[in-house]
């Protein structure tokens, strides 16, 4: 970095530059450790691999010089958090005008055990477009055989293979390690999964949903529960953009959720078709307010791969599983793209929306989900809830991250934690794995704002649809409408809501879908009542 200090300063915090006034032994204590240990790996991961954390600065920017004393204390604390992360102390630039400070610069040098950057993608389009197969032929940079050859290590349930039709969410991963890809011979070996995951610097986590209609509850599971960073949505260049295409495009749009538009086998159309189909999805994606951009080459989708989290700008880009055309170009979008999770959610105590559970032997309770915020360590005391408005203490007994054993996770990461102090009856999914620190939510009535997508006739009080916020799937009542007599399609009103079962936990801002048979819409919570 050529910058000064000064024009530093002037520009403020950001990415992966930190102010920091002076820091002591006691931010070497554990509560306080972890903070600034998860500080430092955001600004790591933002700066690829590289942070610069200017001392002897207030966070606003004004300098407050310190004596040389204090100045080194805090080189060495900053040293001792970089080594606890698998990083180090690079350079040190000193200043001394009436007292002093500096800027250090802190580089990653372990990569295998430091900072790795998770990113979990969500596959979303028709039934038989070759989804299944598409992640298949990523995972093992193998060509299908044109009969679903990949797409059985993503079909794992027998019925789904016999049918060819994904009926459930299923989890694959594949890793990048500094600019190279590696590949899974078998990805349903568990021990090949969790090698990948310990070498890898850069982590795909990838959530399959299902493409048939009667299973849109579980693709709505799948975008929301796993709080997706970027939707893949898959469209056939020998199908084109269907009714599934739109819906799963419309869950992706109101959630808003960064989308990339992959067109498959291309292989069986003319250039002519594929150009057709193209043009379609370029067209429905301008309707929704997006700008669809044709990625040819490897350095385009370097270039654009920053902008896609910004939500605007949708990549499409052409493939063929059987042929591999393609696929050297998505594999370096996804090298490129940046990580979606502020730094504001490293900084939250642990949360966890619970989406699985299970029973397994030799373990115990196993619970699985994508971490929300915070992080979660081996041992920690947490607590586990709603249950009947209440929640239960209970006990980290272990950590796997796509079968790999960790002693921690944290924020994005997709673990399975095996917990002790409950009994399995009692968790379902849409509770909560908490740190026992903030606030013990248990919700059952709330203000909610609601947009109508699709309605077929009218919605007046009483109506009970199936609402979705992240892994919480349950009934709602509208027991009131505000200012109107019924909703129908392109509505927008305030509702007082009720679930009709059970109590969760969730807050003010979140975001929720709600369906019921043909109908949808969409809504965010405005006041906990």
């Amino acid at each position: 970095m050529n910058e000064s200090i000064q024009e530093i300063l002037e520009k403020g915090e950001r990415k992966n530059i930190e102010f920091k006034s002076t820091l002591g032994d006691s931010h070497l204590l554990k509560d306080r450790r972890e903070r600034l240990s998860s500080q430092m790996k955001y600004r790591l991961k933002t700066g690829g691999g590289k942070a610069y954390y200017i001392i002897g600065v207030s966070d606003d920017g004004e300098i407050v010089c310190h004596s040389q004393e204090e100045f080194e204390k805090t080189i060495q604390v900053i040293q001792e958090l970089a080594e606890g992360i698998g990083s180090k102390v690079t350079e040190t630039e000193r200043h001394n005008e009436n007292g002093f400070f500096g800027k250090i610069t802190i580089e990653e040098v372990n990569s295998e055990k430091g900072v790795k950057e998770h990113i979990t993608i969500g596959t979303i389009g028709h039934v038989d477009h070759g989804k299944s197969t598409l992640i298949g032929t990523l995972l093992t940079g193998v060509e299908d055989d044109g009969v679903g050859k990949t797409r059985i290590v993503i079909d794992y349930l027998p019925h789904e293979i016999e049918r060819g039709l994904t009926a459930e969410i299923s989890h694959a991963v594949f890793g990048f390690k500094g600019a190279g890809r590696i590949y899974l011979k078998n990805p349903l070996n568990k021990k090949e999964v969790a090698d990948l995951i310990d070498r890898s610097t850069k982590i795909i986590s990838f959530v399959d949903c299902p493409g048939h209609a009667p299973w849109l509850r579980t693709t709505v599971r799948g975008i929301l529960g796993q709080r997706v960073d970027y939707a893949l949505l898959v469209v056939a260049s020998d199908d084109g953009v269907t009714p599934i295409t739109k819906e799963h495009l419309g869950i992706a749009m109101a959630m808003e959720i960064p989308l990339i538009v992959v067109i498959t086998k291309i292989d069986k159309v003319s250039y002519e078709e594929a150009k057709k189909v193209i043009s379609e999805v370029s067209s429905l994606l301008r309707k929704v307010g997006k700008i669809p951009f044709n990625v040819k080459d490897k350095e385009t989708a370097q270039n654009i791969s920053k902008k896609v989290s910004e939500r605007f700008l949708i990549p499409i880009i052409k493939v063929s599983s059987i042929t591999l055309e393609g696929f050297d170009i998505l594999n370096e979008l996804f090298l490129h793209l940046p990580e979606t999770t502020s730094e504001e959610l490293y900084k939250k105590p642990f949360l966890m929306y619970i989406d699985k559970v299970y029973k397994v032997r030799g373990t115990g309770t196993v619970v699985t989900g994508r971490v929300k915020q915070g992080i979660v360590k081996k041992g920690q005391e947490l607590l586990l809830g709603p249950i009947n408005d209440t929640y239960k203490t209970v006990s980290c007994q272990s950590i796997k991250q796509h079968h790999l054993v960790q002693t921690k996770g944290e924020v994005g990461d997709i673990l399975g934690i095996a917990i002790k102090g409950v009994d399995s009856g009692l968790i379902k999914r849409g509770m909560i794995l908490k740190d026992e620190n903030g606030e013990n939510i248990s919700v059952r009535e709330f203000l909610a704002e609601v947009f109508i997508l699709n309605h077929p006739t009218r919605i007046k009080e009483g109506y009970e649809p199936i609402m979705h916020l992240e892994t919480i799937a349950e009934t709602v009542t509208f027991e009131k409408i505000y200012n109107r007599d019924y909703l129908s399609t392109g509505d927008r009103a305030l509702i007082k809501m009720k679930f009709k079962y059970n109590s969760y936990h969730f807050t003010e801002g979140d975001k929720f879908i709600f369906r019921e048979a043909k109908s949808k819409g969409i809504g965010g919570i405005k006041k906990i009542l």
